[in-house]
């Protein structure tokens, strides 16, 4: 048990978890309500910093040939991503049910457990672990653990039983979504306005399929997607656009909501909460889903540490206390947007000024930076010098490494950092000051690699500490390496020559 996380939710936030999980040497079992997949993809594709995740674990040439964005939009105005330094252009037209059974190969390959048809319905924490009740195929069935994840969606029930709390906004309108073949529709890849106030969005998938999403005032706020018809969906899309697809027929539709909700903590003891379960927000270019995999990446390899004993029980608080400021970011952007993209004439002068703001590269670099994730950055201080200051952070701390940044190694080849994060461990890079000789005392869990930076994208770069999220922990010049070592990767195992 010592050593075992229960995550429940079989989506890609959960399947991702637990994959991080297993790489970091935790015993992982994953359970699901449903009893199989469901094939549905409320989401279709992922910002570029989940792109760069997968990247940096080997799994998005897992995903073939993906088809990347060609403009960005906060809230349907564009934004000339051309303008910025970085490539912000996420992944377009990709299902999510893909995405699912991507991870499910990972997942399969690495040896975790996914127990389908088990609805979690009790659950106990103790000073020493947690225990949950799952309704199974064969009876009930009782799990203890270590840990355990919800990654159960926005009506989590591992968040009700937790007793966690959320806020946000109740719902005001409802919408429609679905997969449509066998009748034309029309182009609207950043939406299209309708009198009144609403928007319709269509674009094309692929074998003759076209993903429609519908923004309609006079839709029932909490529509229920169990009784919605694709005879409903086609009336709406036709008072809205005039386009008649009665004729054709969905593979899959939903109902959804405006509403949003954010958990009041992301951990409650033993229980901690990632995806939708810790911030639902309304279907919105995928921003959900994006957020609840950068939050598996952020929280995988910590517990893994804690639960394996590397890394001591507090590491895990470090894990609400840099997601949940980007789940209430998440709530602000996807309000705004939500509001500049379903709101009629009157918030024209609001859309006019915004295109002018982003028409700069400070702006547009930004909202680029909040819609794609490549934003986020971590509070990564710690320590103070003898007389008490603290010392100035290096600019790039807390910040992402790209991980296509280049290292050319002494032997003459070169290695990107993606490909040096793929076994989810810490990264020390050496490029020429005496880091290596810090990091031996934690030579279990970081690796340290010499070299030096290649190309433009190296500019500025010196020694840096990378963890296994991808992000830069600490940086030269700079001293404290050995607190950051401590903080992140746990004790050291042998007294360390800092």
């Amino acid at each position: 048990m010592e050593n075992r996380v229960l995550v429940v939710g079989a989506g890609p936030v959960g399947l991702f978890l637990a994959g991080e999980l297993r790489l970091g040497g935790a015993d992982v079992v994953v359970y699901d309500q449903l009893p199989a997949p469901t094939g549905e993809s409320r989401a279709l594709g992922f910002t570029k910093r989940v792109a760069e995740i997968f990247d940096q674990r080997g799994l998005l040439e897992r995903l073939g040939t993906v088809r990347w964005g060609r403009q960005g939009h906060f809230g349907g105005v564009g934004i000339d991503l051309d303008l910025l330094d970085d490539d912000h252009h996420g992944v377009l037209g990709l299902p999510q049910s893909a995405t699912e059974q991507m991870l499910t190969g990972w997942l399969g390959e690495l040896g975790v457990p996914v127990r389908r048809g088990c609805e979690a319905v009790g659950l106990q924490q103790s000073a020493d672990g947690v225990e949950a009740l799952f309704d199974t195929p064969t009876g009930r069935r009782r799990e203890s653990a270590a840990y355990l994840v919800g990654c159960d969606g926005g009506h989590s029930t591992i968040r009700t039983l937790a007793g966690i709390e959320t806020s946000g906004w109740e719902s005001t309108r409802g919408m429609y979504m679905a997969d449509v073949t066998g009748a034309e529709v029309g182009h609207r890849p950043t939406g299209q306005y309708v009198p009144e106030g609403n928007m319709v969005l269509s674009v094309g998938l692929g074998d003759g399929y076209s993903r429609i999403l519908m923004h309609d005032r006079s839709l029932p706020p909490r529509p229920d997607s169990r009784t919605l018809t694709f005879a409903e969906i086609a009336a709406t899309w036709r008072r809205l656009t005039g386009e008649d697809i009665h004729h054709g027929s969905a593979r899959w539709m939903a109902a959804f909501s405006n509403g949003a909700a954010l958990a009041a903590t992301y951990r409650s003891g033993r229980v901690l909460l990632a995806g939708d379960a810790a911030h639902d927000t309304p279907p919105l270019a995928g921003w959900g889903l994006s957020t609840g995999l950068q939050d598996a990446a952020n929280l995988g390899w910590k517990l893994a540490a804690v639960t394996t004993g590397a890394a001591p029980d507090s590491l895990l608080d470090t894990y609400h206390s840099e997601r949940h400021p980007v789940g209430r970011r998440l709530m602000r952007n996807t309000h705004a947007a939500t509001t500049l993209y379903l709101s009629g004439a009157d918030m024209d002068p609001l859309r006019t000024l915004m295109r002018e703001l982003v028409a700069g590269s400070e702006a547009a670099g930004h909202f680029a930076g909040m819609v794609s994730g490549l934003g986020v950055r971590y509070d990564m201080e710690h320590g103070r010098e003898p007389d008490g200051t603290r010392p100035a952070a290096h600019p790039l701390l807390g910040l992402r490494l790209a991980p296509g940044h280049e290292l050319e190694r002494p032997d003459g080849s070169r290695t990107r950092v993606a490909d040096l994060l793929r076994p989810g461990r810490g990264v020390l890079i050496d490029t020429g000051t005496p880091a290596a000789a810090a990091a031996a005392a934690w030579a279990d869990r970081v690796d340290t690699v010499t070299g030096h930076w290649t190309g433009t994208a190296g500019t500025g770069l010196g020694p840096v500490l990378v963890r296994p999220d991808g992000h830069i922990a600490w940086a030269a010049p700079g001293t404290g390496l050995a607190d950051a070592l401590g903080r992140w990767f746990g004790p050291a195992r042998t007294p360390a020559s800092v």
